[in-house]
């Protein structure tokens, strides 16, 4: 066999290789568990907001990717399916909120409208509903309810 053959084969061989093993660590990687990590910024839901609301740019590159833990009074809930929950938290804008998505919620029904709470998770950023439009809400994925009070 020629040398340029060999040194195909090999290459195309090294790709496969490394592309199997990295689908199969993505594959065995495991969320973190927002309900024991560490928080990289504790606020409250009109500060988060308003930090986003008046420089996205600095607020994006402090708070997007980090584990937030934040504060508010439930604005509303809404079943988002497969037992997810979205609650967005009032942040005295009559136009953007942080809306917060909870997995795997067993009894939607013990957070109420009215109630204050504290949540974490990872900080997605503003959401865009329009392109052009400017942005609306704040997004925290994989949240985990921390604290509910009456």
């Amino acid at each position: 066999m020629k040398t340029y053959i060999k040194i195909a084969l090999f290459i195309v061989v090294f790709i496969a290789l490394s592309g199997i093993l990295a689908a199969l660590y993505l594959y065995n990687l495991k969320h973190t568990d927002m309900a024991k990590a560490k928080p990289d910024f504790i606020v409250t839901a009109p500060v988060l907001q308003k930090a986003f609301e008046d420089d996205e740019t600095k607020a994006s590159t402090k708070y997007i990717n980090k584990v937030i833990e934040v504060s508010g009074t439930i604005a509303s809930t809404t079943p988002a399916g497969n037992n997810v929950l979205n609650i967005s938290l009032v942040t005295g804008s009559d136009i953007s909120s942080v809306i917060c998505t909870l997995p795997a919620i067993s009894d939607p029904s013990k957070f109420k409208t009215g109630d204050n709470i504290t949540l974490r998770g990872e900080c997605s950023g503003f959401t865009q509903l329009i392109s052009g439009e400017p942005p609306m809400d704040v997004l925290l994925n994989n949240c985990a309810a921390v604290a509910i009070k009456k």
